[in-house]
């Protein structure tokens, strides 16, 4: 079974490297790169504190900081004021940003179904309960571990967050 994990998680590792090359062609149709459209798509439906987002995303905050503030010079952002903290501005988009995000989602939309053809709906759907299964358990793993070792738990996966894990 570790030998079929294994290969598992080098197919993975595989995959994320085609669709990060696709998606950086996406985004550099319209212009942006694919770490500026994860984050406008991370702060499309609701502003969030860069620190937030950050973590929503599962990269390091100061990567996150750069890249805003160039959106935000871009005028594809703003920094709005937190009413919650003081000296954490949220990140919006503008109007600018969300036609930008919506160009590239379309052309991502587009893409989306010519590579999905031939792949039952059904099939996904196992795919990604699976995946979402060993994310779980490898944040699981990953938590114990630390805590035996005395280390501070992990910040969970968008995915594990989104489903109450």
């Amino acid at each position: 079974m570790a030998d079929e994990l294994a290969l598992l998680v080098a197919d993975v590792y595989e995959a994320a490297g085609a669709l990060r090359r696709v998606g950086e062609a996406l985004a550099a149709a319209e212009g942006q790169t694919q770490a500026r459209w994860q984050l406008m798509s991370a702060v499309s439906e609701q502003p969030l504190p860069v620190a937030r987002a950050a973590r929503r995303l599962g990269i390091a905050r100061q990567g996150v900081q750069r890249i805003a503030n160039d959106l935000v010079r871009d005028g594809l952002a703003e920094y709005l004021d937190n009413p919650d903290h003081r000296t954490s501005p949220l990140l919006a988009l503008t109007a600018v940003g969300h036609g930008t995000l919506d160009a590239i989602t379309a052309r991502a939309t587009t893409a989306h179904r010519v590579m999905a053809e031939g792949i039952a709906g059904s099939d996904l759907a196992t795919v990604r309960e699976l995946l979402r299964r060993l994310t779980r358990q490898t944040d699981d793993w990953a938590d114990t571990a630390g805590q035996a070792r005395g280390a501070r738990p992990k910040a969970r996966t968008a995915t594990t967050r989104e489903e109450g894990a």
